[in-house]
């Protein structure tokens, strides 16, 4: 199955993790048959817009990663779960203020992927390439 492109996508604080390497152990603790779901209180309005997009993380005000979005589902207690694929794309650095819950990117204010640009950074250990990324030298 194919996902449609899409032009918005979401940020969300990866609250308690200090690094990539963090963020990426948390994703792999939860990720069942390629699958990751996380819990937000309200659906977002332009949810069928967002299938296709991703969610970049944020950790120490900076954008490191995203996964893609993969649909919705209503979880316990009116709640909303996201479901995301369970590949952990890092990106490249990018200034973001931390803030509560999700917010709307549009497709012009997210950063390129590592493995999208000339650099072969795919090679590299997850943790040095968190490391660097947190020093802004990638």
């Amino acid at each position: 199955m194919s996902l449609p492109v899409s032009r918005i996508h979401l940020s969300k604080v990866a609250v308690g993790c200090a690094s990539y390497e963090a963020l990426r152990q948390r994703i792999a603790s939860r990720a069942g048959d390629g699958i990751v779901a996380i819990t937000t209180r309200f659906r977002p309005k332009r949810a069928d817009e967002l299938v296709g997009g991703s969610i970049y993380w944020i950790v120490k005000h900076r954008i490191i990663a995203r996964q893609t979005i993969l649909g919705f589902a209503d979880g316990e207690d009116r709640r909303t779960l996201i479901r995301l694929d369970a590949r952990l794309v890092p990106v490249r650095a990018y200034p973001k203020r931390a803030h509560q819950g999700w917010r709307y990117l549009d497709a012009a204010d997210v950063p390129q992927d590592f493995d999208s640009g000339d650099a072969d950074l795919g090679a590299l250990p997850p943790a040095l390439v968190g490391e660097l990324s947190a020093l802004a030298l990638i």
